[in-house]
């Protein structure tokens, strides 16, 4: 990997963004974090903020920014994630970001000869009817349904990095992520490993939807954050997309029991009706990323949850 490169992060102050922030501010290079803190938070970058190589910007991708800096690379991650940010009166904003904020960077990127990668998501599966997903399969989304924003926002996203590769040389790179945990998710962002882990914390009930027999894969966010690199870095042409995520499987129920099993709590499990389109299945296929990429997870769930429940008590103080 080419050293002290200029490296923009788009939702550089989220989960995900802030912990590639570390990464990229780690391995020497020049970043500049660029969020309007929606779904971010400053908390999760504050010790950077007096580093030499850092930067934040407080900017919506909706509208079009440049840097006068020359950019090397440019990590697009700004997107709500998590249902409860993304869905409801803000599904309108969150087609944007995905449809509005990609171009914004596209050109960006092609203005400044950077090579730009695109953090699309597992939700391009929709409702599998391939198990576990390939990239090849072109997924079950309902384009018309509550998480329509997001799936169909992240589709579209990933048809323009592809028109702008083909038809404006772009150097592109896409990666699919499957379900990701670990320290500076925000407490009230809605995903499942956070709920469980904050609820079991506080003493409260846990919640599952339905029996809580439907899947997913848990990732470590190391792990994603090494696969994000690595595919950025990839000199042999390869763009994607590419599956990044573990591949072990666990039912939702069988995740809040091994979080019961680790925190001393008095909560119990409490079940609620399944939300509308909510995936029964989720399971990456990733030999493509051990073909292209040498990567494949290494840390366990069980590992790696008791490092983000170590990461809550000291966020909640509990």
């Amino acid at each position: 990997m080419p050293y002290g490169m200029n490296i923009l992060v788009t939702g550089g102050t989220g989960f995900v963004g802030a912990n590639l922030c570390h990464r990229l501010i780690a391995d020497g290079h020049r970043v500049i974090c660029l969020d309007n803190n929606y779904t971010g938070s400053l908390d999760n970058v504050e010790d950077l903020m007096n580093h030499p190589n850092f930067s934040f910007v407080e900017h919506d991708v909706i509208e079009p920014w440049d840097c006068e800096e020359k950019l090397d690379r440019i990590y697009n991650l700004a997107c709500p994630a998590s249902p409860p940010f993304y869905q409801g009166n803000r599904s309108i904003f969150t087609t944007k970001t995905c449809v509005l904020g990609i171009l914004n960077m596209l050109e960006l990127a092609k203005k400044h000869g950077a090579r730009i990668l695109q953090t699309s998501t597992s939700e391009v599966y929709g409702e599998p009817l391939m198990h576990p997903q390939p990239e090849h399969y072109r997924g079950n989304v309902n384009p018309i349904g509550i998480r329509a924003c997001y799936d169909e926002g992240k589709r579209c996203a990933e048809s323009l990095m592809f028109d702008y590769h083909r038809h404006e040389g772009v150097d592109i790179r896409v990666i699919r992520i499957f379900n990701t945990y670990g320290p500076l998710m925000n407490p009230e962002d809605g995903r499942v490993v956070s709920n469980f882990i904050c609820q079991a914390l506080r003493g409260e009930d846990i919640t599952i939807y339905g029996e809580g027999q439907q899947t997913r894969s848990f990732q470590y966010v190391d792990d994603l954050i090494e696969g994000m690199v690595r595919m950025m870095e990839n000199e042999h042409g390869f763009v994607g997309p590419v599956n990044i995520g573990n591949p072990g499987e666990f039912t939702i129920r069988q995740l809040a029991e091994l979080v019961l099993q680790k925190i001393d709590t008095k909560s119990s499990l409490v079940q609620r009706p399944l939300p509308s389109d909510d995936p029964t299945q989720r399971r990456p296929d990733i030999t493509l990323a051990g073909k292209e990429l040498n990567w494949a997870p290494t840390i366990p769930l069980s590992e790696g949850l008791d490092r983000t429940i170590a990461y809550f008590r000291t966020k909640l103080g509990l």
